[in-house]
């Protein structure tokens, strides 16, 4: 018997509930804007953060040059956003490393090569809409994890999010909790040794597929401040889903 996460993902699946979706990388002023709106809308709404004037969340690592930020728009309609950093022994900033360096340093060290999604928010009055926007938002980090040949897939996570990860990813804990800044809360560091469970959570949630195609128009876009695949490529090769 399938579980209700696994039922909800494969109601995504087979509901063209895709095909309404459109994920756009953030590129201009305005549109960057409206993410750091969505945030403010959906922290405060949570609990999350303290009322403020500008109504806007903002970190510098939005402007870090391994940082994609994308809003996740159904029908037109911007519904959830999530930043992803990829973290190589060269480009290191990320809040993952800033709050776990001491154990992700080492690893970097040794060559390998992190996604690491952050900053997810969802609308509040959209998301009663569509309980299947958490599936359609952390895609775009297994999307990455794929593109990039990942080693890992990284995850910082509030505890009552953390049966979330381990169902869907397959993620263990590899740090216990520490305060984040902005958010009121702790939060651990969960990973994947993404390889290793790859297929196993493609087989599970077909959500998560996607073709070598819809991930060369995400990444690739963005021109020269963005990294370029190649030297991920020769590291390791992942043939791409049909």
């Amino acid at each position: 018997m399938k579980s209700g996460v696994e039922t909800r993902s494969h109601s995504v699946w087979g509901s063209g509930l895709l095909d309404r979706v459109e994920y756009r990388l953030v590129e201009t002023a305005e549109e960057r804007d409206r993410i750091c709106a969505l945030r403010y809308k959906a922290y405060f709404h949570g609990g999350l953060i303290p009322p403020s004037e500008t109504q806007r969340v903002y970190d510098p690592y939005d402007d870090a040059p391994n940082a994609w930020t994308f809003g996740i728009h159904v029908d037109g309609d911007l519904c959830s956003s999530v930043r992803l950093h990829v973290l190589t022994p060269e480009l290191r900033m990320s809040h993952a490393f800033d709050l776990f360096g001491d154990v992700l340093g080492p690893r970097l060290d040794r060559g390998e090569v992190f996604v690491d999604p952050s900053r997810l928010a969802a609308d509040p009055d959209k998301a009663g809409r569509f309980p299947e926007l958490p599936y359609l938002t952390v895609r775009l980090g297994y999307m990455a994890c794929e593109y990039f040949n990942a080693d890992t897939g990284l995850a910082l996570v509030r505890a009552e999010h953390q049966a979330f990860y381990r169902r869907v990813f397959l993620q263990q804990t590899i740090a216990g909790p520490r305060p984040i800044p902005i958010i009121k809360q702790e939060v651990a560091l969960m990973a994947c040794d993404f390889r290793a469970v790859r297929e196993k959570v493609l087989a599970r949630f077909p959500i998560m597929r996607s073709t070598a195609a819809e991930r060369q128009m995400l990444f690739q876009r963005g021109g020269e401040r963005h990294l370029s695949p190649a030297a991920f490529d020769e590291r390791t090769s992942i043939v791409p889903n049909p």
